[in-house]
C-alpha cells in the first residue's frame, strides 16, 4: 500500500501546508513529532501501512515549518498554538466529524492542545509523550532552543547532538523550526484530566523525554498504556508503534 501524492491546504492564517493520505475508511490523523514530518515518523517505518491495513484512512499532516509544508521566517508566523489551529484547519478542510487523532511527541502534546480547545475526535492516541510535556512545556522548548542555538557545538552522543543529526536527516529549517518554540502552550492538569475520549499512551521503554508516559495514562480519565522498545528517537523506528496504534483504533 502506498502512500497519496503530497496534498496541500491554506492554514488560518493563509500558510500553506501539506498532508499525505494512506488507506481508505475511518479517519485517523496522525500528527508527527518536532524535526520530523509525516512521512519520517509515520510512512517510512510502516506505521501508516499497519494502521491502514486495518481499514482505516489514515491522514498525515506535515506541521509548519516542517517536511513540505511552508516554513515561514516571519515571528508572526508563530503565534501561541499554531499548531493547534493547524489541525483544527485540517479536520474542518477534509469535513471530518467522526475520527480518530493521535500524534508522537509535538504531534501529542498538538492532540492535547486541540483537545483543549474543542477538537472531538472518537478516540485519542499520545505516543513518545509522559504528563510532565504536556503541563510544562518550557523545559523541552528551552532544551530544543539550546540545540537550534548552538548547532555544530554539541559534545558527540549527547542529546543535542544525536537532535542535531536528526534535523539534519530530515533536512530542517533552524530559524523556522526556532519559531514553533514559541507556539508551545501549556495544558492544565484538570484539563487533561477532564479529556472523556479512550485514549492509548504508548511510549518507548527507555524514552523519558518528556517525563512519565505512565503518569499520563493515570491522569486521563480512560486511558490504556502501552510500552514499546526504545527511547524517544529510536521508538519510532520500531514496527511495535504501529502496531499498537493499528491494534487501538480497531479494537
Amino acid at each position: 500500500m502506498e502512500p497519496s501524492s503530497t496534498r496541500f491546504f491554506d492554514s488560518f492564517d493563509g500558510t500553506r501546508l501539506a498532508w499525505r493520505e494512506m488507506g481508505e475508511g475511518r479517519p485517523v490523523v496522525l500528527i508527527h513529532g518536532y524535526f520530523s514530518d509525516a512521512a519520517t515518523n509515520w510512512i517510512r517505518y510502516g506505521h501508516a501501512a499497519a494502521i491502514a491495513a486495518k481499514g482505516f484512512r489514515v491522514v498525515m499532516p506535515d506541521l509548519r515549518a516542517h517536511g513540505e509544508s511552508a516554513k515561514p521566517h516571519d515571528p508572526a508566523a508563530y503565534p501561541r498554538d499554531a499548531l493547534t489551529r493547524d489541525g483544527h484547519a485540517l479536520v474542518a478542510h477534509l469535513g471530518l466529524t467522526d475520527y480518530d487523532l493521535g500524534g508522537y511527541s509535538l504531534g501529542a502534546r498538538t492532540v492535547s492542545r486541540m483537545l483543549a480547545t474543542g477538537a472531538t475526535p472518537r478516540r485519542t492516541i499520545f505516543s513518545g509523550m509522559g504528563l510532565e510535556g504536556l503541563i510544562d512545556t518550557g523545559r523541552r522548548a528551552g532544551h530544543f532552543r539550546n540545540i537550534l542555538t548552538h548547532l555544530g557545538q554539541h559534545a558527540r552522543g549527547t542529546p543535542e547532538w544525536l537532535a542535531e543529526a536528526f534535523l539534519k536527516t530530515t533536512k530542517g529549517d533552524p530559524v523556522a523550526l526556532l519559531g514553533i518554540l514559541d507556539t508551545f502552550a501549556d495544558t492544565p492538569l484538570a484539563t487533561i484530566e477532564a479529556f472523556v475520549q479512550p485514549a492509548l499512551v504508548v511510549c518507548g521503554a527507555e524514552d523519558a523525554d518528556n517525563g512519565s508516559a505512565p503518569a499520563l495514562a493515570d491522569a486521563l480519565p480512560d486511558a490504556r498504556y502501552v510500552e514499546t522498545p526504545g527511547g524517544h528517537m529510536s521508538a519510532v523506528t520500531k514496527p511495535e508503534l504501529g502496531r499498537a496504534i493499528a491494534a487501538f483504533v480497531s479494537a
